[in-house]
């Protein structure tokens, strides 16, 4: 085990709220845990000593940061500085929404979220076990049953240099429900943080989520968005991510009900020497669910990103349709892409399929649009775009997409082709 590790347990022992019981079930597991090696499968191509290696001054920490707004997008922010939250949660909120932290929960709200914590979430996952423990920050989001919620909820995690956070987001949609949920991370500077989120999306909800992990520099970020969906429901999950010292996010879902449906679309950009680390599982345990995945990386100069896809049938799931697509394009050849489309089938009466691609910037087109007029800082930020645009178009809110794309441009306009 490693220091810092073995420093999580001690502050974890000391930890006390009505969440004891799921964190005290978590803490037992995480006793056991192992740090991860370079013969851990699932964190082979990460340098995750990094993370014990690197030391917080802990007497540095800025707490006075704030979260931009997004123009247009009207949204009911709840913005986490540095793992506190700062948002006011007593303004008024749309009927049928009720948003509350951890540490007011009331009766009812303890009820529910204990059932929902820790147990959408796969226990393989190791911060996912110290996020449990740790995490004394967070909301719990509800949405009623048949209530529609036009504002997106938008939780924004802000870091700052030598922080360290853990913060944790429960959301719940009832029947009919419909919702939409951002999460978005910021900060280029020296910190740690792991942020997970658990969805239990409710029979015929619909819920449309993004992640835009968008930490850089010296940050190192791990968390995961992980989702349960019951029958019919629906699930459009956007996920943008900038590399960083080490950022990873995982994505899980379960189709626990019938006909459930799941798309999920996903940006990686790269450049320096940064990592990003995706890892997504699908699990198709009941009959007639559809997945819809598809994964598009930009990586240059000496950046590296994993992806790892698994798509899991049981043998009861008969009826599944489900596609896996990964696409990367490559701007240097000191970069790397190390990517792992998976399919684990038990069922006989399927439609599934999976693919991986990895190609250079074309260097003809390139050279067509320069010897046209558009220099070559242009005429690569075209190419991307063309790469990755259908993506974006796809993302149901127009607001984001048009806040996310000049943001973008910035980063295709740092990298080049080498």
């Amino acid at each position: 085990m490693s220091n810092w590790l073995n420093g999580a347990v001690a502050r974890a022992e000391s930890v006390s709220d009505w969440l004891a019981p799921k964190r005290q079930a978590s803490l037992a597991l995480l006793r056991e845990a192992q740090w991860p090696t370079r013969k851990t499968e699932a964190w082979k191509y990460i340098p995750i000593n990094v993370w014990d290696r690197t030391e917080l001054q802990s007497d540095a920490v800025e707490v006075n940061a704030v979260a931009e707004s997004i123009e247009g997008l009207n949204s009911i922010d709840l913005v986490f500085v540095n793992g506190e939250l700062t948002s006011d949660l007593n303004d008024e909120l749309p009927a049928g929404l009720s948003i509350v932290s951890l540490a007011d929960a009331s009766a009812d709200a303890q009820s529910w979220a204990a059932e929902t914590f820790a147990s959408v979430k796969p226990s393989r996952h190791l911060f996912g076990l110290v996020n449990d423990v740790l995490a004394t920050q967070g909301v719990l989001i509800d949405v009623a049953a048949e209530a529609v919620i036009e504002q997106p909820i938008r939780i924004v995690n802000v870091l700052t240099q030598d922080s360290e956070a853990h913060t944790r987001v429960l959301v719940r949609l009832g029947q009919n429900a419909k919702a939409s949920v951002v999460e978005q991370f910021c900060g280029n500077q020296r910190s740690k943080n792991t942020g997970f989120a658990e969805y239990k999306v409710g029979e015929s909800a619909r819920l449309e989520h993004y992640r835009f992990a968008l930490q850089t520099g010296e940050s190192l970020s791990i968390g995961g968005s992980h989702f349960e969906l019951a029958t019919r429901a629906e699930l459009n999950s956007t996920l943008v991510g900038f590399g960083s010292t080490l950022q990873r996010v995982d994505v899980d879902v379960t189709h626990a009900g019938e006909h459930a449906f799941a798309k999920l679309n996903a940006i990686y950009l790269l450049d320096g020497k940064e990592l990003f680390d995706l890892h997504s599982t699908i699990e198709h345990a009941v009959p007639h669910g559809t997945t819809e995945e598809n994964v598009r990386g930009i990586v240059a100069d000496n950046s590296r990103a994993v992806f790892n896809g698994r798509i899991h049938i049981h043998r009861d799931a008969q009826k599944t349709l489900a596609e896996l697509n990964n696409r990367n394009l490559l701007m240097s050849d000191r970069a790397e892409i190390d990517t792992k489309p998976e399919l684990e089938i038990y069922a006989d009466d399927v439609r599934c399929a999976h693919g991986a691609t990895i190609a250079e910037i074309d260097k003809t087109a390139l050279y067509y649009l320069q010897s046209r007029g558009v220099s070559r800082s242009q005429a690569q930020i075209m190419l991307n775009f063309g790469f990755i645009n259908e993506l974006v178009d796809e993302m149901p809110n127009d607001v984001l997409a048009e806040w996310l794309r000049p943001q973008l441009r910035d980063r295709f306009a740092a990298m080049e082709v080498k």
